[in-house]
């Protein structure tokens, strides 16, 4: 079993590893700062760029992730829908799949695992992946179990399969960023470029 974090916008890694099944995501272990539970990388007219959903009381220890609130004394969400719609409104899918996403950029929410859920589930409805397994108490990890909650612990070697970005003209191919720049990118096609890619062993 692979056990993941819930994700802010969830990487193109994040999402093979769903698509091959026997994951669940621990909705109830501690929040940790700097991590991908409230950072996303997309692809910027000037290279990759760092999204980061503003948390109430970061530094507080050990706190749980159902328990952290969003922080809206500074305008991240109109911030980052600049920078998505900016990055990806020439792209083929963005049109199709906009009204979405803009709603969660809009509106506030209260919390971060509010929040991130309904992207997750945005994002798995669009490629038609299902939704994996939620625990809402902290999933203990046993033998043989692929924990990847620690900020540090990326597991086997993550190979992309490459596929045509946005700016693909004038920029190399910028590898495991969000999902949503696949999804912008190939559409119905994501989930058969999330089969190509491949984990170390």
């Amino acid at each position: 079993m692979t056990i993941l974090p819930l994700a802010y916008l969830p990487s193109v890694s994040y999402f093979a590893r769903l698509l091959r099944g026997d994951c669940v995501v621990d909705l109830g272990e501690h929040f940790v700062k700097r991590s991908e539970r409230n950072r996303t990388r997309i692809l910027a007219t000037d290279g990759v760029m760092e999204l980061t959903a503003h948390v109430c009381h970061a530094n507080r220890p050990r706190q749980p992730m159902r328990d952290v609130r969003l922080d809206y004394s500074k305008r991240w969400q109109h911030q980052h829908w600049g920078a998505l719609v900016s990055s990806y409104r020439s792209s083929p899918y963005f049109d199709h799949y906009a009204g979405r996403f803009e709603p969660f950029y809009t509106r506030p929410y209260d919390f971060l695992v509010e929040y991130n859920l309904g992207l997750l589930e945005v994002l798995c409805s669009l490629a038609r992946i299902p939704m994996p397994t939620l625990c809402e108490r902290y999933v203990e990890a046993r033998p043989g179990d692929l924990d990847l909650r620690s900020r540090n612990s990326e597991g086997p070697a993550f190979e992309a399969e490459p596929y045509f970005q946005v700016f693909s003209d004038r920029m190399p191919f910028a590898a495991n960023l969000s999902f949503a720049d696949l999804l912008f990118a190939e559409g119905p096609a994501s989930v058969s470029v999330l089969e190509r890619c491949r984990f170390g062993s």
